[in-house]
Formats: C-alpha cells, sequence, structure tokens
C-alpha cells in the first residue's frame, strides 16, 4: 500500500477540524445576527403600526367628541341644576368613582350648580411623572341624537317619575326611512340605569335614570351622580311643571387609569362603566381659548379653562380647546432599546359652546 493512500485513510487532521469549525461559527454568527437583526426590525415595525392605530383610533375619539361639545343643548350651554345641592360627574353605578379615585363637581355660580357643554378638568387627574406634574380631565356634554327620545311627551308623574308616551301624531321630525321613535325602553338604545336627560320642563331639568318600565322611568333620589333631589329649591322635577319633552344627554369624561399598568386613557359616558380607549399613555394635557363677549377681549391658552382669570371667565365663553399634549408609549422596546412614542398636539374648535361670532385668531 503507498504512503499516498495511508494519509487519505486517515481523514482531517485536527488541526484543520479546529479551522473548519472556527469558519463554520464564523459564518453561522453572521447568519444568526443577521436573522436576529431582521426580527428585531420587523417587530419594530410592527409595534410602531400597532402604535400609530391606536393612537389615531384614541386622537380622533378625542377630537370628534371636542367637537360636538355643547351640540343640541341651549343657547350659550349652560343648564342649571338643582340649586343648593353638589352634582358630580365620573361615577358610575357599582358605585365607584374615577376621576382620580374620587369624583368631580360642577361649577357653580353662586349656589346653583351649572352643567356646561365644555367641564374643563385642569390637573384632575393622577400624576405619571413628577416633572409634568398632574394630568388633566376634560368632559363634553352633547345630546345624543341617535335616540329620538324627543318625539314622546313626557309628564311628571310624581317628583322621581316621569312617565313617556308617544303622541299621535308625532310631534317630532325623524329622519328619512324612519316611521317611529324607538321604544323608550329599547334594548339596544333606550334609557338605562345612568343616562341623563334634559327636560324641556318649566325650567329645564336634569335628572338620571335609576329604573325604566317601559315608558315609565324612574329618577330616585341618592341617584350616583347627585342629579334627583327632591328638595332643592330648584332645577329638580319637584319644582317644575309639564308636559314637556326629553332628550338624553351625553356627559363624556376623558382621564388616565393609572390604577392598572400600564396607564389607559379611559372615556366615561354619564353614570355608566367607563371604557378603556387606548393603553400606554404618558401625559395628557389641555388648555383653552376664550373669548369675553362683555369687552370683545380674546384670551387664548388658559390652562384652567378660565376660572383663574379676574374676573374669572365661564365654560361656555370657550371657543377652543387645545390639546396640548395626549402622549402615548408603545408596548414593547425598540429594536436599540428605549420605548417608541407619540404626542398629539391639535386644537379642536368648540363653536356649540357660544353664539358669538368673535373668535381668537
Amino acid at each position: 500500500m503507498s504512503d499516498c493512500s495511508i494519509k487519505r485513510a486517515r481523514g482531517f487532521s485536527l488541526l484543520e477540524m479546529v479551522i473548519a469549525m472556527a469558519l463554520g461559527t464564523v459564518v453561522l454568527g453572521a447568519a444568526v445576527q443577521l436573522y436576529s437583526q431582521g426580527v428585531a426590525a420587523t417587530w419594530t415595525v410592527t409595534q410602531r403600526a400597532e402604535l400609530q392605530q391606536d393612537f389615531r383610533a384614541a386622537s380622533n375619539m378625542l377630537t370628534r367628541d371636542l367637537s360636538l361639545a355643547g351640540a343640541g343643548l341651549s343657547n350659550g350651554a349652560a343648564i342649571a341644576l338643582p340649586a343648593g345641592t353638589t352634582p358630580v360627574y365620573g361615577c358610575d353605578q357599582t358605585p365607584k368613582c374615577y376621576i382620580n379615585g374620587a369624583s368631580a363637581a360642577y361649577p357653580k355660580q353662586g349656589t346653583t350648580p351649572y352643567m356646561y357643554g365644555l367641564l374643563p378638568g385642569w390637573k384632575y387627574g393622577p400624576t405619571l411623572n413628577a416633572s409634568q406634574g398632574a394630568t388633566d380631565v376634560a368632559t363634553v356634554v352633547y345630546t345624543d341624537s341617535t335616540f329620538y327620545l324627543n318625539c314622546y311627551t313626557a309628564t311628571i308623574t310624581s317628583s322621581t317619575v316621569v312617565t313617556f308616551t308617544q303622541p299621535s301624531p308625532l310631534t317630532c321630525t325623524l329622519p328619512s326611512g324612519v316611521t317611529a321613535p324607538q321604544s323608550v325602553n329599547d334594548s339596544v338604545v333606550g334609557l338605562t340605569p345612568g343616562d341623563l336627560v334634559l327636560f324641556s320642563f318649566t325650567p329645564n331639568v336634569v335628572a338620571e335614570v335609576t329604573a325604566v318600565n317601559n315608558g315609565v322611568v324612574t329618577f330616585a333620589i341618592n341617584d350616583v351622580l347627585k342629579m334627583n333631589s327632591t328638595t332643592a329649591a330648584s332645577g329638580n322635577l319637584a319644582n317644575a311643571t309639564g308636559p314637556g319633552t326629553g332628550t338624553r344627554i351625553l356627559v363624556i369624561t376623558y382621564y388616565i387609569d393609572n390604577t392598572i399598568n400600564p396607564p389607559r386613557l379611559m372615556r366615561q359616558v354619564s353614570g355608566h362603566t367607563p371604557m378603556p380607549v387606548a393603553e400606554n399613555l404618558a401625559y395628557l394635557q389641555f388648555s383653552y381659548d376664550l373669548f369675553d363677549d362683555s369687552t370683545d377681549t380674546p384670551t387664548p391658552d388658559q390652562a384652567d379653562g378660565g376660572a383663574g382669570l379676574t374676573p374669572p371667565l365661564l365654560p361656555n365663553q370657550i371657543t377652543k380647546i387645545n390639546i396640548k399634549h395626549m402622549a402615548m408609549d408603545s408596548t414593547m422596546k425598540g429594536a436599540r432599546g428605549g420605548y417608541q412614542g407619540l404626542d398629539l398636539e391639535t386644537s379642536v374648535s368648540a363653536r356649540n359652546l357660544t353664539y358669538s361670532n368673535g373668535y381668537p385668531q
């Protein structure tokens, strides 16, 4: 047997094996690194797209509600509530209150609280970052145009009960294609406990629904939102005269809930359980532009809605809502570490709050 054949039978030498393994490891490592970078880039793009989608949905809902502030309310968008009482918003039927763990009271003129089309909530919310301070809350009020409660005649049966009857012929105007209003207790859009109804009695009255039995609706005392006083001097069913009509109004509050992690932007309607709009909220801040009709003076960028001015201005003198910051972070870290984030900064006109044509430029 030749020496050459013996060498071929011995296979690779140890040095050759080490060199081959080293080269293979380098190639495999490069492939793994490229794969990892590709996965990280894909994950980052996915997270960015998800963040943008959630952010767009939240910002669209918020700006839509803000633009409707005061819609359908009376001229001036200011409704007197039961005098000498302290009605609140931000609570549901459980009962539980949510604005930084508490309720918020309606502003007063003297001893009479008023419901305005827009209720600023400067620093009503929780503090997420000590350097930024407390977050803001914003509450808008407008009528529900999808439920034709105004087609019924409302009659005061007692200080806590109103009966709704459908007149014939109807005295309201229904949309094209709609032949009759929904039932008062309709399972989809009808009245339920926690709803607020604005009555066109003398004077106007806002009351909270506590029970519904067909067309007989109860507005019992000790309601969660403290609207149904029977002892108030005015602004309640006990001191109103009818008949009249009723319209469901939506009191919609946006606030940040930090009792869970990550913090969420919440939307609460009247006395119902809040629903999450988006999570990973980092900050929420508003300011307001106002116009003083008595002096023809615009007052822009008021964080507290004009309450701290001398003399103070009222919420129905607000002409524009400035979303200073609605900041949101992504759920996961990006490829380079650190969180992605978006921040909404825009302004929304509120022309339903005032009928004066003098808006800040």
